[in-house]
This record gives C-alpha cells, sequence and structure tokens, in this order.
C-alpha cells in the first residue's frame, strides 16, 4: 500500500474482486471500522476479515464501476456501482456511496450508503 489515494482505491477493490478477505482487511487499520450503514457497524481488522471472508464465500464474481472518486487529503468519497453477475448471465448493479477517512496510508473508517432492500432482492435468485 503506497501514499497515494488513488492506488490505494485500486487496490482495495481488486482485493475485493479476488476475493481475499486478508488482503480486504490488510488496507484498514487495527482498529478500523467498517459500516454499511443501513447494517450493523463493524470494528476492528480481525472483525473485518471475518466479515467480508462470510461474504465472499456467498457471493460469486464481483466487480465496481466507479462514477466519481474525489480525494481530498486523508478523504476519499466515492460514487459507484457493485456489479454482481445474475442467475440469468445479466449484471446487476447496486448504486453505492462510499466515504473512506485514512489515517497513515490505510482505511480508519469507511462508511457505505445503500438501499438495502434494492441489495436484499438482487441477491435472491
Amino acid at each position: 500500500m503506497g501514499s497515494d489515494p488513488r492506488e490505494l482505491v485500486r487496490e482495495f477493490f481488486a482485493a475485493w474482486t479476488d476475493h481475499d478477505p486478508e488482503r480486504v482487511a490488510s488496507f484498514f487499520t487495527e482498529d478500523g471500522v467498517y459500516h454499511n450503514v443501513p447494517m450493523e457497524r463493524v470494528q476492528g481488522r480481525e472483525a473485518i476479515r471475518d466479515l467480508v471472508a462470510s461474504w465472499l464465500a456467498q457471493m460469486g464474481e464481483i466487480d465496481f464501476r466507479f462514477d466519481h472518486l474525489v480525494i481530498q487529503g486523508d478523504l476519499i468519497v466515492m460514487e459507484r456501482a457493485d456489479l454482481l453477475p445474475g442467475d440469468d448471465g445479466a449484471t446487476r448493479e447496486l448504486g453505492v456511496m462510499g466515504i473512506m477517512e485514512l489515517r497513515d496510508g490505510q482505511i480508519a473508517a469507511w462508511r457505505e450508503y445503500f438501499d438495502l432492500a434494492q441489495m436484499v432482492a438482487l441477491s435472491r435468485p
């Protein structure tokens, strides 16, 4: 992980695409917070790794399309779509707004805002 926030974002989301929960968790500070705002917040690198591992074990491929990425100092704001393959072969999109707060080149806090009902609907066969 370098000091360039754009590179951090690229590498971080590549770890998700590669289904590598250890690598995803390694981007967080030891006391980092991951909060999918419609759900419970998770704190600590180990707890984040366990959550990410459970999600990745349940999902197939995942990819991301970034519509906007704004970086100001240690703050990253992103508007993106999470791209998930449907059983019918079509790509399903979940719109997400995310905010990352960095500390010493690592993620200290990551908050995601999305429609939980849409996410649940996308996860049904």
